[in-house]
């Protein structure tokens, strides 16, 4: 097969072949029990849906375009500038994969080049910008196998990016060429991979993990298992954490790099005279998330407790996302309301002023091309101690929306506070709680600061953060990784 031509074909616009196998795939997904769909499959989505590529022993070879009808959005296309309403045919190349034609762009081939001139080998930064691409950009290629025997499309550019040499040329495999269309699909297909387990009190009593301060620190397994659980579950307990206020900022370390606010790279949990945060204080301190109040909360919160010889101060824990799931059950009036009525959050003091409005219910966006096959929460905002007065549908033109909110939490605040879905636990000197701030829901009881000092050292971790380094460990553990909802194999 090596030097065999392949076809560029000129067209307006491409389709994509469907693949009797996407069906059957994502109607497993769909169905399968995932505790953040609320939506089934529709057999409408299952049967449009198209399915990602299945590795096969048979080679791939590279074959001419086939003659597909355009491809077919559900929405207008964007609207084209004066300047391209020529109508520059787009370029495109056949490849046979898995015994079947898969077409890509050429614009997208060339855009995706990895070599040396292309992206620099030390920083893994493109050396081009993607408008640098002549819009009629041609090709020639072929099959070659590299070194390690893998077959290569090799592509050379007839008209390529000014100040490329005639002698550049563009290498994709076909297991990259795969996982680049079954990504594609599988965004298409709108149905999420997600991991994560919803739960009420006796779940989390069962599946809550413990993890050895030692083990998290020194082993890369113990670490990304630990990680995993996280993300999964939103909440874990380290153990035999030192004595030290410098041990949250080791603890977060392991991660990457811990946020700084204006409470500082970390604080402190105590009681103290006249206090700025009602953490601050013996008080009882409701269910909450921390910092709704700023453009990108946190999205791990760490507390190691460094004293605890106070009588009370007991941490409760919710997960929100459970709440909202139960909510959604029970009414579905409900749930739209809190995924669209705007709740305002602010801490106003002489020298900080944080504003900002969202719904209590964050949903993931789907393509507007594709039909939902479910719907998945992204996150929760849910902190009454720090809202602020409402700024909108306030009751002009006697709207009752206001009071639809109203409905709708009081009956999400009966969920996250039952007693089935609270799990409690003191912690003791020497124990550190990690959990997500934006799903799981945190309280604490009164407790009394005459009778003993309770002293908690904090730090955050953003949400890039965190992702990042579970990404690093999956890829080096079990050679996939996710993002956006869709798993990626490892491609050398």
């Amino acid at each position: 097969m090596s030097g065999s031509l392949c076809v560029v074909t000129s067209r307006i616009a491409q389709g994509s072949l469907r693949r009797p196998a996407i069906a059957k795939e994502l109607a497993k997904r769909a169905t399968r029990r995932s505790f953040t769909s609320f939506w089934p499959t529709t057999a409408r989505a299952q049967a449009q849906a198209p399915a990602p590529a299945q590795a096969s022993p048979e080679p791939a070879s590279i074959t001419p375009a086939p003659a597909n009808p355009a491809f077919s959005h559900t929405s207008p296309p964007p609207p084209t500038p004066p300047e391209q309403h020529n109508h520059i045919p787009a370029k495109h190349v056949a490849v046979t994969i898995d015994g079947h034609p898969r077409t890509f762009d050429t614009a997208f081939l060339r855009d995706s080049c990895s070599c040396p001139q292309c992206v620099d080998p030390h920083s893994k930064q493109k050396l081009f910008q993607t408008s640098d691409i002549p819009q009629d950009i041609d090709a020639e290629c072929k099959a070659v196998f590299d070194d390690k025997n893998r077959l290569l499309v090799e592509i050379e550019w007839k008209n390529d990016i000014k100040g490329y040499g005639s002698d550049h040329r563009t290498r994709h495999s076909i297991d990259w060429l795969r996982r680049a269309l079954d990504t594609e699909l599988l965004l298409r297909g709108a149905v999420r991979h997600d991991e994560r387990v919803l739960w009420d009190k006796d779940r989390i009593t069962k599946d809550n993990k413990w993890v050895d301060y030692a083990g998290w620190m020194g082993q890369d397994e113990v670490l990304f298992d630990a990680l995993a659980h996280l993300n999964k579950y939103g909440l874990l307990f380290l153990k035999n954490v030192p004595e030290s206020e410098e041990s949250v900022v080791d603890i977060a370390g392991r991660i990457g790099t811990l946020k700084d606010t204006f409470y500082g790279r970390t604080w402190d949990v105590r009681s103290k005279q006249k206090a700025e945060n009602i953490a601050y204080t013996p008080q009882f301190l409701g269910l909450h998330m921390d910092l709704l109040y700023t453009s990108n909360p946190p999205h791990l919160q760490l507390l190691h407790s460094l004293r605890a010889r106070a009588p009370g101060g007991e941490s409760f824990f919710s997960d929100s996302f459970h709440a909202a799931q139960r909510l959604q059950q029970k009414s579905e009036f409900h749930f739209r309301t809190l995924c669209t009525f705007p709740v305002t959050y602010h801490y106003h003091h002489p020298t900080h002023h944080y504003h900002y409005t969202r719904p209590t219910i964050e949903l993931y966006p789907y393509p507007k091309y594709s039909e939902p096959t479910n719907l998945a929460i992204h996150r929760v905002n849910w902190s009454p101690p720090f809202q602020g007065p409402f700024e909108a549908r306030i009751g002009a033109d006697h709207q009752t929306t206001l009071r639809n909110y109203l409905a709708a939490a009081h009956a999400y605040e009966k969920l996250v506070s039952s007693e089935e879905n609270l799990f409690e636990y003191r912690l003791n000197e020497g124990e550190c709680v990690i959990f997500d701030n934006r799903r799981v829901l945190h309280a604490r009881k009164a407790f009394d600061a005459t009778k003993g000092e309770r002293w908690l050292k904090g730090a955050y971790v953003d949400d890039d953060v965190f992702f990042s380094k579970l990404r690093v460990l999956e890829e080096r553990y079990t050679e996939q990784w996710l993002a956006d909802g869709v798993v990626r194999p490892v491609i050398d």
